[in-house]
């Protein structure tokens, strides 16, 4: 019987043996597919990230010229009150001179509306984040560190400086 057992014990490791190598062809063509099937995802992930990317780029510029676009409308009408001006025969000096207070008073208009304000006024504390200082003065009525005269005015959008102030400041 010990023969016969061992026959059997053969007989069944054999079919073990058997069944492992039909089931490794098995597992091997499932890795395949899976493998595949994860490059196939990844090519396609990148392909969309690529595509993600030039479409934002192509965004991304669209705006900028939109946004410049958007800027030159609101300045159009100041230019063509220029033009007017220029072209305008001058018979009477003082209604000249109300029309270019007219256009500064536009311009100043079409800033505000878009988002620009003024800043740097005699008697301000100078802020060398914000101003320019090109000249220093000594004036015993003004206190020190502070703004004596204003040769451009500093504007800003928000937290961010357009242009610093060119100031002369009292020591």
């Amino acid at each position: 019987m010990s023969k016969e057992k061992t026959k059997k014990e053969e007989l069944k490791e054999e079919e073990a043996v058997e069944e492992e190598t039909e089931k490794e062809p098995n597992t091997e063509e499932k890795l395949s597919a899976e493998l595949l099937e994860t490059k196939d995802n990844l090519l396609r992930v990148m392909a969309e990230y690529q595509n993600f990317r030039n479409r934002s780029q192509k965004e991304k510029e669209a705006a900028y010229g939109d946004s410049k676009a958007s800027v030159i409308a609101e300045f159009l009408p100041l230019y063509d009150n220029f033009g007017r001006a220029e072209n305008q025969e001058i018979t009477d000096l003082d209604s000249y001179k109300k029309g270019i207070d007219m256009i500064y008073t536009q311009f100043g208009e079409i800033l505000k509306k878009l988002g620009v304000e003024e800043f740097g006024e005699k008697g301000d504390v100078f802020d060398p984040n914000i101003h320019n200082a090109v000249m220093h003065d000594e004036d015993p009525e003004m206190p020190e560190n502070s703004i004596s005269d204003v040769f451009s005015k500093g504007y800003k959008m928000g937290d961010r400086i357009v242009r610093p102030a060119i100031v002369k400041v009292v020591n």
